[in-house]
């Protein structure tokens, strides 16, 4: 069956995971108890799509480690080309803020909707403007830019 072929391999592709441990075991689970004639086929298959749509949403939580060091290498270059004697930043401070608070509001497909990019601007403001006060729409823009990219 595909959708039980497309679980298994999205659970081992991230075994590791807590998440995925569960998901696992509740697979597991749920085929031994259609083996042994607890379920029938119909609420087999019921029961294998939520599973497959708690991986589904699992992976979404799950950001990928080489986007989210792709995003704050972005950001580190950005900040490195804005920095001059005016601007005594230090790069990898506010780097990690932005990617710390940015990870925090983020939700997946936030760019898609104005509650999302509102939220992560807002977000944004509160480090470069309020904390680093940068008031530079230049920077800000810039930095929103690699965001929505990136995260």
């Amino acid at each position: 069956m595909k959708v039980e072929i497309d679980l298994v391999a999205r659970i081992q592709k991230h075994s590791d995971d807590p998440k995925f441990i569960k998901l696992g075991e509740k697979l597991e689970e749920l085929r031994d108890r259609h083996e042994r004639g607890l379920i029938a086929s119909v609420e087999f298959l019921k029961r294998l799509l939520v599973l497959a749509r708690e991986a589904r949403q699992a992976e979404k939580e799950v950001v990928p480690e080489q986007e989210i060091d792709k995003g704050k290498a972005a950001l580190t270059e950005l900040f490195n080309g804005l920095k001059n004697d005016k601007t005594p930043i230090i790069v990898e401070r506010i780097v990690t803020d932005i990617d710390s608070i940015v990870k925090i509001v983020r939700f997946d497909g936030w760019q898609n909707t104005s509650a999302g990019q509102k939220e992560v601007k807002k977000a944004l403001r509160s480090v470069i403007w309020n904390k680093y006060k940068i008031h530079d729409n230049d920077v800000f823009n810039k930095a929103y830019n690699y965001i929505e990219e990136y995260y």
